[in-house]
């Protein structure tokens, strides 16, 4: 029996012994590779001083020697210029500032970054530069609710590097880090638009939402953002149904809201098919009376492989994300094409404009056009389609124009001071009447450019400030310190009982009673 375990534990004492050179190797294999990783021209052989010089400033980088590796890199920088490690030196030295951290380091490796990008914007590491010029305003993000500045930094940036750079193997990455930043810009807009629709402003609320969906397509919250343009209009068209004007054109303005909410409705089931809140789109078109489109095929493969993308948040992650400074991107999608250019915003002056044309045309019978809400500017004002609405029907609108007010040079005018009054009769068809007077504005006295031409009067030179006479008269001072009646026996009069400024303290004061026993 004991010889069987002698042999057993030889056995295995062998094969320990086997193995153990093996994980050694493996183990210093490792290390090798990292070692490679971190400098990229460790395994050149060479004794030249340069190569010695980047050798040295990279151990010093990876110990943390951060002034240390760019004294080097320096040193290198000036003394070989022509040097096969110059380049590489180059972008070591943001390099250096990027991992040192802090707001004054990354705004100096953003300025080296981009320096090696006007030196060098052929070589492949121009790429990994302007990547690496994203990534620290993208280090830098704030919540949606915080300043945007360095998110919409990131995302030019971004954009930069993949139109410049469209062949980089860091594309993919790149694409990944400008979706998880429009993921932030989408939030905050989005966000802004739910506070206006819940102050009732349909017009801000649209504007807002309306950007969103359509610069940002894969925002995870895109179908959200649709619908509630849709409750928006909705919403503006039961505003309309509580005017005091005639049933037809209450009847179309009416109609001209819920098609635009049905629009926004639509889009919904055919762009997001297969997301969270497709349902509740097609309960409000059925509520509505109207059709539900069906997606097409490759709208659902889209809509699936871009559900399928996001990732789930763990309650982990989300408290992190809460407690974090930086923003959350779980959210965002890992596939699709994200927007390299940004369309013209929508404003609420247009939506406003939009709003009083379709009043007018209904007022007087017309048909109401349907208008884009890409960022265009409502249509001219003309006498027969005027901007603004009539407040009585058919009620003629008088435009007074009182003069132009004439630019600093006196060329061209400039702006015009015009007030609309309604009249108290009534007119066919709500056609505006312009009258422009040319005695209405007073004349000035003097035209703007002769006021412009003027020499200004010379400085009046300023008065002479009387002599100062610091001498006191002798026996000034005991005249001014003394009574009359202290005067009289030729000695100064002894202070009095109180004075002004200790009449509020205690100690002039005598206690009587029990308010001895009160310290205070």
């Amino acid at each position: 029996m004991n010889q069987q375990a002698i042999r057993i534990s030889a056995v295995g004492l062998s094969v320990a012994m086997a193995l153990t050179p093996c994980a050694f190797a493996k183990q210093k294999k490792q290390q090798k590779d990292y070692n490679i990783s971190q400098n990229a021209l460790k395994n050149v052989k060479s004794d030249q001083p340069d190569k010695i010089l980047y050798d040295k400033a990279m151990v010093a980088m990876k110990k943390g020697h951060y002034d240390v590796a760019r004294l080097d890199l320096q040193t290198l920088l000036n003394t070989y210029s022509d040097s096969e490690y110059a380049m590489r030196a180059k972008m070591a030295v943001g390099d250096t500032w990027f991992k040192e951290g802090g707001s004054a380091a990354l705004a100096q490796a953003e300025l080296e970054y981009k320096d090696f990008i006007t030196f060098f914007p052929q070589s492949p590491e121009a790429a990994e530069a302007q990547m690496k010029v994203g990534d620290i305003y993208f280090m830098q993000m704030e919540k949606p609710d915080r300043d945007p500045q360095n998110t919409l930094n990131a995302e030019r940036e971004y954009r930069t590097m993949l139109e410049q750079f469209p062949d980089s193997p860091l594309v993919p990455k790149a694409k990944q880090k400008l979706r998880d930043v429009q993921e932030v810009l989408a939030q905050r807009q989005f966000e802004i638009g739910e506070y206006y629709f819940s102050q009732e402003n349909w017009a801000a609320s649209i504007a807002r939402l309306q950007t969103v969906a359509d610069t940002y397509p894969l925002f995870s919250k895109s179908d959200q953002t649709l619908i509630s343009i849709g409750d928006a209009y909705a919403n503006w068209a039961s505003f309309v149904s509580r005017y005091h004007i005639p049933a037809r054109a209450k009847e179309e303005l009416e109609s001209y809201y819920d098609q635009r909410a049905a629009a926004a409705w639509d889009r919904v089931c055919t762009q997001y098919p297969l997301s969270a809140h497709v349902e509740d789109a097609k309960d409000r078109l059925i509520a509505m009376g109207q059709p539900v489109p069906q997606p097409s095929a490759a709208a659902l493969a889209e809509s699936q492989a871009e559900e399928d993308s996001r990732v789930n948040v763990k309650l982990g992650a989300r408290t992190l994300a809460f407690l974090g400074h930086g923003p959350s991107t779980v959210h965002a999608a890992r596939v699709g094409e994200p927007s390299l250019a940004t369309p013209p915003p929508v404003i609420p002056k247009y939506l406003n404009d939009q709003a009083r044309i379709a009043f007018v045309d209904a007022m007087n019978g017309k048909p109401i056009p349907q208008l884009t809400l890409s960022g265009q500017p409502a249509p001219a004002q003309t006498a027969a389609n005027p901007a603004a609405p009539a407040a009585d029907e058919g009620g003629a609108v008088q435009t007074l124009e009182f003069g132009t007010v004439p630019t600093a040079s006196g060329g061209n005018p400039g702006n015009s001071l015009s007030v609309q009054v309604q009249e108290g009769g009534h007119a066919s068809g709500g056609a505006g009447v312009t009258e422009a007077p040319g005695s209405t504005a007073p004349p000035a006295s003097t035209p703007a450019d002769e006021v412009d031409n003027q020499a200004l009067p010379p400085i009046d030179k300023p008065a002479a400030a009387p002599a100062q006479i610091n001498d006191v008269p002798a026996g000034a001072s005991q005249q001014m310190s003394a009574t009359p009646a202290a005067q009289a026996h030729g000695k100064k009069n002894p202070n009095p009982k109180f004075y002004k400024k200790k009449e509020s303290s205690n100690k002039n004061h005598k206690k009587k009673g029990l308010k001895k026993l009160n310290p205070f």
